[in-house]
């Protein structure tokens, strides 16, 4: 284990300072596991640690990055730049309230997904106002991982909870006879707000701008909405128990997204007589990004294997005792900090039945420590850059557009505006369904 751990911490740290090389560190660390398993250090193997991967999430980033640019060629985002421009005063504003914008969306889309929808906005902004984009595109990243644990479909951490607990869509909002989880997100939301706000308190230029863009094309805009729509519907979906059905329901947020990028490339093809679409498509697609999460799930698999993850589950129990306030309390922030570090995604999908065999030993109801877990995993990614899939994707996009992001410039922001939302979710969780 102490091995796995050190070569977790190597990993990290090098990604952190040479970012332009992430992807690659993150697939030579998951190359290391894997021979170090067939030598016997580890259980993982290639097939192990191919399966640990979400392929899932892949194909949703993936599919939406495609209709993300059929959206922009549209033009859709530099008209709402131009409206969303023209209803605030000043700058400070306009940077809060297109957060507020993502986090609304990302209540019901896949936070990534959200980020790739409104990040042109965000881009278009500030040339329009000409000032930087960093700042603008990482309060939208991690506006959108707060929104992403309010119900069934913002987030990848939310399916996996609703599935284990057996929750569906309307359960994040009201669940046996109290307010769910969505109240008290909303609320963390409201108080990040006023964060963000204090951030950008010295950005008091005027805003004066005109709605001149003219959209080419809505359709783009129409499959920005189907996606939205069709994965509300897909959280209904019962799910089967074996065979290729079983399959199929585990991508099916990917595949929707895939299937939608496809029909609106065949659609712009057939509209403008020319298979251009297509290339653009591919070229704009986020190979990094892809590349950083499949080698990232393959390294959290390396290390779930080689027990770290649960020695640190184990140590919360031991801790805790019979407390279930001082669980609780470990559970939030020990999850903040190691999702700093950690994809929330495998840890979410461990922490859960430890989660609930320590509240059975403790002969108490699980669903207080679920939210908190769901809490402190989700907003912690907001610490650092490469917390949360979100923040990795608003990054590549910064860099794909000339920018540079200095670790500074990110913890500037997501330190306050992440500790805000985290006490305020903590706070609410616990006067609600505490024990």
């Amino acid at each position: 284990m102490i091995i796995a751990l050190i070569i977790f911490l190597i990993t990290y740290a090098l990604m952190l300072t040479f970012q332009q090389y992430r992807p690659w560190i993150a697939l030579s660390s998951a190359a290391v596991f894997i021979v170090l398993g067939y030598l016997g250090l580890f259980t993982l193997t290639l097939p192990s640690a191919l399966a640990a991967v979400d392929y899932n999430v892949l194909l949703m980033i993936g599919g939406t990055m495609g209709t993300v640019t059929l959206f922009i060629e549209s033009r859709m985002p530099a008209r709402l730049a131009e409206l969303l421009i023209t209803k605030v005063p000043n700058v400070k504003w306009a940077v809060t309230a297109l957060a507020l914008f993502a986090g609304v969306i990302s209540a019901f889309v896949d936070n990534v997904a959200t980020v790739l929808m409104v990040a042109p906005v965000g881009l278009a902004i500030s040339k329009k106002l000409k000032i930087s984009p960093v700042p603008v595109l990482i309060s939208i990243a991690v506006s959108s991982n707060l929104q992403g644990a309010a119900t069934l479909v913002g987030d990848t951490t939310s399916i996996l909870l609703g599935g284990y607990a057996d929750m569906n869509f309307l359960n994040f909002f009201w669940m046996l006879g109290k307010p769910g989880i969505f109240w008290g997100v909303e609320l963390g939301a409201l108080v990040s707000m006023f964060a963000l706000l204090f951030l950008f308190r010295n950005e008091k230029q005027k805003v004066s701008a005109k709605v001149e863009t003219e959209v080419t094309d809505l359709v783009p805009s129409y499959l920005m909405i189907g996606t939205v729509l069709f994965l509300i519907c897909a959280s209904f979906i019962p799910e089967p128990t074996e065979g290729i059905a079983a399959t199929l329901y585990g991508l099916r947020s990917g595949l929707i997204c895939l299937a939608i990028c496809i029909i609106g490339v065949i659609y712009t093809c057939v509209r403008t007589g020319s298979g251009a679409i297509v290339k653009k498509v591919i070229q704009d697609l986020d190979r990094d990004t892809l590349l950083l999460l499949f080698g990232l799930f393959m390294v959290i698999e390396g290390i779930t294997q080689a027990g770290v993850i649960d020695a640190i589950a184990q140590l919360f129990f031991r801790v805790a005792g019979e407390s279930p306030f001082l669980l609780y309390t470990l559970i939030v922030f020990a999850s903040v900090f190691l999702s700093a570090f950690i994809d929330n995604i495998p840890y979410v999908a461990t922490m859960l039945p430890v989660v609930e065999s320590i509240s059975s030993m403790m002969g108490v109801e699980p669903y207080v420590f679920y939210f908190g877990l769901l809490t402190g995993a989700t907003l912690g990614g907001n610490l650092t850059p490469i917390g949360a899939s979100a923040n990795i994707a608003a990054i590549g996009i910064l860099r794909k557009n000339g920018e540079i992001v200095k670790v500074r410039d990110f913890l500037r922001i997501g330190i306050p505006f992440t500790m805000s939302a985290v006490l305020t979710g903590y706070i609410y969780i616990w006067l609600v369904w505490g024990i």
